[in-house]
C-alpha cells in the first residue's frame, strides 16, 4: 500500500476502511487523536466510541487506581478495559471481517502550572484479523515545542501516524517506526521506547526496534534491562544514582568486569549518605554498533545477550563524547553519576581536541561533564612497552589546562581505583574477539565463564571450535 504523508489523507483512508472499528480513551492534552478522525468526516464507520477520563476519581473507578496516571502501566489499564468492553459490546453485531482496535494515550503537556516538557504514553492494541488475538505497540513520547498548543497537535498527528502504521505497516515495522515523524520534526518529539507485542510480532526482537529509535534519530538514548525488556530511561534512572561503562562490549571481558565492580565497591565506600542503590549502566555508542554505515543485528544481538546473561543493564546512544551523555542523564536525576574508566580515556578526555566543536572548549565541555556531582573513577592500565602500571597521576596534560586537570584530582572529582588484578591489565576486546574468531582457546580464559559459555554454546561473535 502506498505510503501517505498526509494526516488528513491518513484518517481519511482509515475512516474509510470498513474492516476497522474501535474507541479512541485519550486522558490529558484533549482529544487530540480521536479529532482527527471526526475533523476529516466519515468516523461513523471507524469510531465506536471516545472517552477521556480527566477526573481521577472517575479514571480508578473505570480502570483501577494508579499512584501515576502518566504512565506505562496506566495506558496498560486502559488498552486492555476498553478492547474486553468492545469485544463484549459488539462481537457479533458488526459485519464479517470486522477487526476491532483500542487506541489510548496518557500525556502531561505544559500548562500554568507545569513548566517543563510535556510526556506520555501512546498505544494501540488491534486486531489484523477478524476474530484473532490482538497484537499491541506502545511507546513512550516527549513533547519538545513550548507551547501547550503545539504540543497538543504533535499528540495529534503522532496518533494518527501510530494507528496507520499499525493498520497498514505492521509487516515492516522499520517503515512502521520511520513514518511516526510524517509531518513532524525531530525537534518537536522524542520517541524514546517502544515496544511491540502480540502475534502480528512474535518473531521480533523490541531491542532491534529500540535500536531504530537511535539509527532514525527519534532519541539520544534508549535501554534495556538485563532481562532483555526494553525500558524508558526515566523509569529507571529516575532519582537514582548511576554508575556507567563505556565500550565496545565485543566481548565483555574480565577486566570490563572487574572496572565495574571496582566502580561499585569505591562508591559504595563513599556514598553513605545515598539511599537508593545505583544504576549500574554499560553503554555503547551507535558508532560502535555500525559496520561501516550498517547496523550487524547479529553482532548487536550477540553483545547484548552477552550482556544480559552476565546480569547488566544496558543503554545505546548516539552520543560520542562524555560530556554529552553526562548531560542526558543528568535529565533524569541529580544523584551522584559515576564514570568507570581506563587510563587512556581520561587521556583524550584531557586533550583541548576533544572539545574542538566547543564555542568554549575544554572548559566549556568539563563545565558540561561535570555539571552536579559527576566523577571519574580511573581504572589503571599497563604502558605497552615498558609494562609500568600507568595511573591517573601519570597522565600528561598540555600545561594550559594542568591546573583544571589538579584542581579535579584535589576535589576528588577523578577518583583512583585500586587493588586490581594486574594480570588482566593485557586484556583488549579485540584480542580475545580474534581468538574467539580462530578457534585459539585462550580467550576463554579472557571472559567470565557465563560469558563463555553463551558464546559457545550460540556460537556468537564468529565462535570456531578449537582444534585440539
Amino acid at each position: 500500500m502506498t505510503r501517505q504523508t498526509s494526516t488528513d489523507q491518513k484518517a481519511r483512508q482509515i475512516n474509510l476502511d470498513d474492516s476497522k472499528h474501535g474507541t479512541f480513551a485519550e486522558i490529558g492534552a484533549g482529544q487530540e487523536v480521536a479529532r482527527w478522525f471526526f475533523h476529516v468526516g466519515g468516523a461513523a464507520g471507524t469510531v465506536a466510541k471516545t472517552i477521556s477520563a480527566y477526573d481521577m476519581a472517575v479514571s480508578d473507578s473505570i480502570y483501577g487506581h494508579s499512584d501515576r496516571y502518566v504512565s506505562r502501566a496506566r495506558l496498560e489499564s486502559m488498552l486492555t478495559q476498553e478492547f474486553e468492553s468492545l469485544k463484549q459490546q459488539l462481537s457479533g453485531h458488526r459485519p464479517a471481517g470486522t477487526t476491532f482496535f483500542v487506541f489510548g494515550d496518557t500525556m502531561a503537556t505544559r500548562s500554568f502550572s507545569r513548566k517543563e516538557d510535556g510526556h506520555g504514553w501512546m498505544g494501540v492494541r488491534f486486531q489484523n484479523e477478524s476474530d484473532s488475538s490482538p497484537s499491541e505497540i506502545i511507546l513512550h513520547v516527549r513533547m519538545l515545542d513550548h507551547e501547550n498548543i503545539r504540543e497538543q497537535e504533535s499528540i495529534g498527528v503522532l496518533g494518527v501516524n501510530l494507528l496507520y502504521g499499525a493498520f497498514y505497516s505492521w509487516e515492516r515495522p522499520e517503515e512502521l517506526i520511520a513514518s511516526l515523524i510524517d509531518e513532524l520534526t525531530h525537534d518537536r518529539i522524542e520517541i524514546d521506547l517502544i515496544r511491540f507485542s502480540g502475534p502480528c510480532f512474535s518473531n521480533l526482537d523490541n531491542r532491534l526496534m529500540i535500536l531504530q529509535l537511535v539509527e532514525q534519530s527519534f532519541t539520544g538514548a534508549v535501554m534495556f534491562t538485563s532481562s532483555g525488556e526494553v525500558a524508558q530511561p526515566a523509569e529507571v534512572l529516575y532519582k537514582k544514582p548511576v554508575i556507567v561503562e563505556r565500550g565496545s562490549f565485543r566481548p565483555v571481558t574480565h577486566l570490563t568486569i572487574d572496572m565495574v565492580k571496582r566502580a561499585r565497591t569505591v562508591f559504595d565506600d563513599n556514598a553513605a549518605r545515598i539511599d537508593a542503590e545505583p544504576v549500574v549502566l554499560l553503554e555503547m555508542t551507535l558508532k560502535n554498533l555500525l559496520e561501516g554505515d550498517r547496523l550487524d543485528s547479529a553482532d548487536f544481538l550477540a553483545r547484548a545477550d552477552v550482556l544480559s546473561a552476565m546480569g547488566y543493564d544496558v543503554m545505546i546512544t548516539s552520543y560520542g563524547p562524555y560530556f554529552q551523555l553526562a548531560k542526558y542523564l543528568r535529565r533524569y536525576t541529580q544523584s551522584p553519576v559515576v564514570f568507570a574508566l581506563g587510563v587512556p580515556v581520561l587521556t583524550e578526555l584531557f586533550h583541548p581536541k576533544y572539545y574542538a566543536a566547543l564555542p568554549g572548549g575544554i572548559l566549556d565541555g568539563c563545565g558540561q561533564l561535570f555539571c552536579g556531582d559527576v566523577r571519574l573513577y580511573v581504572y589503571p592500565s599497563k604502558d605497552p612497552l615498558t609494562g609500568t602500571l600507568l595511573t591517573m597521576n601519570d597522565v600528561k596534560v598540555d600545561h594550559p589546562v594542568r591546573h583544571l586537570y589538579q584542581y579535579l584530582l584535589e576535589n576528588g572529582r577523578i577518583v583512583a581505583l585500586e587493588g586490581v588484578d594486574e594480570n588482566q591489565l593485557h586484556i583488549f576486546p579485540k584480542d580475545v574477539l580474534g581468538k574467539i574468531q580462530s578457534g585459539n582457546p585462550l580467550w576463554e580464559s579472557m571472559v567470565p565463564e557465563a560469558a563463555a559459555k553463551i558464546i559457545k554454546s550460540r556460537g556468537l561473535f564468529g565462535y570456531r571450535k578449537a582444534v585440539r
